[in-house]
C-alpha cells in the first residue's frame, strides 16, 4: 500500500514541478518506509538529502497526507550502497588525505549554498550565455572550454551560477571531486601550508580534483607567491583535461597586478561578461522571489504594480533588490497589512533613496579619463589626437545614457561644445559598438563602476 500512495504522490509531483525537477530531484528517491508519523526515504548523497529536504519536503509531506497517509515529518538517509560525499576517495589517514577530507568538509558544509542552483535563477538577455556556458559545463561531458571564466559587477550572478554547477555536477556524479573555493581561502590554504611544511600536501589535494571552481579571482592579483602557485595547479589540471571555472570583477586583461602569464591562461577558454540587470530581468527575478514569499507568509496580499515599481527604481544589483522584497514582506507581515505601493514607499526608502543617486557629467569625465589613461583638461579641452578624441566620445555617450542631462549642457560641460557635435560623438560610439568588440568591453565595464 505504502509503494501504491507513494507511486500516486510521485504523479502529482511530476505534474507540479515540471519533467527536469523530477528526474533530477525526485526519482532518485527510495521510500523506505512509512512508521509512527515519519517517512522514510533513502538519498544518493547527504547533500541531495539536504537539498530535497529544503525545497520539496513539505510538498511530500502534504501529498502523503492527500493520500491518507500519517505523516507529520520526513526524514533523509543514505541509501544502500550510497557514500556520504566526504568519504569519496578518501580511504585512511596520511596528512594528504586529512586534508582532503577536511576540505570535502568545508566543500559540503560550509562553501555551497542550496538555494543558488540552475533552477532558482533567472535568465534573461543580460545573463543568457553564461547561463549555457554554465549548463553546458555542469553536464560534465568532455571539456569543451578550459576555464570557463565568468566576470560582472556585484550581485548579477556570477556566485549563484558557481555554485549550481557544482550541485548539478555533484548530483549527476556523487564520485566526482569538485572542489569550489574563493581566491582569499586558496591564499589562506597555500600559507597555511608553506607555515607547517605540508606544501606538498597542498599539491597533491589541489591537483587531485576533477572539477577546480575558484570565485573572485582578482583577490590573488599582487600574491606573487600564491599567484605562482596558482599558476602552476592551473597548468597541472588543464595537462589532465580537469575542468576549471573562475569568476571575477572584470575580465582577465583587466585585474591590476595580475601577471600576464596567468591573464594569457585565464583568456585561453571561453570568457563571458554578466552584463548588468535589465527592466526584465530584474522583474522575472521579483515575480520569482515573490511567489516564494507568498507561500512563506501565506495570506499576504501585494497589490498590482509594486513588483514593477521596484524593478524601475532599484537598479543597483539583484542583492539589495532581493533584500529589499524579502524586508518589504517580512514588514508586512508583523504589521498585518497589504502590500502596497505606499507601503513599499515607506518601508523602503532608503533603499530608494540610495538608488535615486544621480550619475554626474563630471563623474563620467573622471571616470573616463581614469580608465584611458588621458588627463581630464585633455579630455574637455580641444585637443583631437586620437587617443583622447575616442575617449571623449564615450563620455559623451555615457554622459547622454546615464544622466538626464539635454545635449546642449553635456556639450558645455564638454568645454563648451556644440550640441550637434555631442550628437556626432553618440553616433560615432553606437556605430562602433556593433564592430570593436572591446570598446564595447570598455563601455560595459564603465557602465558597472558608474552605476555600483
Amino acid at each position: 500500500m505504502t509503494d501504491d500512495t507513494w507511486g500516486l504522490v510521485r504523479n502529482d509531483l511530476l505534474k507540479r514541478i515540471g519533467k527536469n525537477n523530477f528526474v533530477t530531484w525526485i526519482e532518485p528517491l527510495r521510500l523506505a518506509a512509512i512508521e509512527d508519523g515519519v517517512a522514510r526515504f533513502e538519498v544518493p548523497t547527504v547533500f541531495f538529502g539536504d537539498w530535497v529536504s529544503r525545497n520539496y519536503a513539505d510538498q511530500i509531506q502534504s501529498d502523503l497526507k492527500r493520500h491518507g497517509q500519517t505523516v507529520e515529518r520526513i526524514e533523509f538517509s543514505l541509501g544502500a550502497g550510497a557514500k556520504p560525499r566526504t568519504a569519496t576517495r578518501v580511504p585512511a589517514a596520511s596528512a594528504a588525505q586529512k586534508a582532503r577530507t577536511t576540505s570535502d568538509e568545508e566543500f559540503r558544509g560550509a562553501a555551497l549554498d542550496a538555494r543558488f542552483t540552475f533552477e532558482s535563477f533567472v535568465v534573461g538577455k543580460p545573463n543568457e550565455l553564461a547561463h549555457a556556458a554554465a549548463r553546458r559545463v555542469a553536464e560534465g561531458g568532455p571539456v569543451s572550454f578550459n576555464p570557463l571564466f565568468l566576470y560582472g559587477g556585484v550581485g548579477l550572478g556570477k556566485t549563484h551560477l558557481m555554485h549550481a554547477i557544482a550541485h548539478e555536477l555533484q548530483v549527476r556524479n556523487p564520485e566526482l571531486k569538485v572542489l569550489y573555493l574563493s581566491a582569499e581561502q586558496f591564499m589562506y590554504r597555500f600559507v597555511q601550508a608553506l607555515r607547517e611544511r605540508q606544501i606538498m600536501d597542498f599539491k597533491e589535494l589541489f591537483r587531485s580534483v576533477d572539477v577546480l571552481m575558484v570565485d573572485d579571482v582578482q583577490f590573488i592579483a599582487g600574491k606573487d607567491s600564491t599567484q605562482e602557485e596558482f599558476f602552476h595547479t592551473f597548468n597541472a589540471l588543464v595537462d589532465q583535461n580537469k575542468q576549471i571555472v573562475i569568476s571575477a570583477d572584470r575580465a582577465p586583461g583587466e585585474i591590476k597586478d595580475l601577471e600576464e602569464r596567468i591573464k594569457s591562461r585565464l583568456q585561453c577558454g571561453l570568457v563571458v561578461d554578466l552584463h548588468p540587470t535589465d527592466y526584465e530581468l530584474r522583474l522575472g527575478i521579483l515575480q520569482q522571489k515573490a511567489d516564494y514569499y507568498r507561500q512563506q507568509y501565506r495570506g499576504l496580499v501585494i497589490s498590482d504594480g509594486v513588483l514593477e515599481f521596484l524593478a524601475h527604481r532599484i537598479t543597483t544589483n539583484v542583492r539589495v533588490l532581493e533584500g529589499a522584497l524579502t524586508r518589504l514582506f517580512a514588514f508586512a507581515s508583523l504589521v498585518g497589512r497589504e502590500i502596497t505601493l505606499e507601503l513599499a514607499q515607506d518601508c523602503l526608502a532608503d533603499i530608494l533613496r540610495a538608488s535615486d543617486r544621480k550619475i554626474t557629467v563630471e563623474e563620467i569625465q573622471r571616470r573616463v579619463a581614469e580608465h584611458y589613461n588621458v588627463r581630464l583638461s585633455d579630455l574637455i579641452g580641444p585637443k583631437r589626437v586620437r587617443n583622447i578624441a575616442r575617449p571623449r566620445q564615450i563620455a559623451m555617450y555615457l554622459a547622454k545614457h546615464l544622466t538626464p542631462r539635454s545635449l546642449p549642457e553635456i556639450g558645455r560641460r564638454f568645454g563648451g561644445r556644440d550640441h550637434t557635435t555631442i550628437m556626432h560623438g553618440v553616433r560615432r560610439i553606437e556605430e562602433l559598438m556593433t564592430t570593436d568588440s572591446q570598446l564595447a568591453d570598455d563601455l560595459q565595464l564603465l557602465r558597472r563602476l558608474l552605476e555600483s
